[in-house]
C-alpha cells in the first residue's frame, strides 16, 4: 500500500471542499469539516506544518476515504 504523502492542514482542507466537505467551525487553530451526508473530522491547521501520518490516517478515516481516494484526489 502506498504511503501518505506530507500535506498541510490548510492544503487537505482546500482538497477536501473540491468534493463538498465545509468548514463549519474554527476554534483557534482546529477546523472542523463536514460533508453534506454527516461525515465530520477535526483537522488541525498550525502555520505550514505538515499533518502527521497518525493524524492525516485518523482524518481520512473518520471521512470514511480510502488512501487510494485521497491520492485520486491529490491528482
Amino acid at each position: 500500500m502506498s504511503k501518505l504523502p506530507s500535506i498541510s492542514g490548510k492544503k487537505l482542507i482546500s482538497l477536501l471542499e473540491k468534493i463538498d466537505f465545509e468548514v463549519i467551525l474554527v476554534k483557534g487553530s482546529h477546523h472542523f469539516i463536514k460533508h453534506k451526508d454527516g461525515r465530520v473530522t477535526v483537522i488541525p491547521v498550525h502555520a505550514n506544518e505538515d499533518l502527521g501520518p497518525g493524524i492525516l490516517s485518523k482524518i481520512l478515516k473518520d471521512l470514511e476515504l480510502t488512501k487510494e481516494d485521497f491520492h485520486k484526489l491529490l491528482q
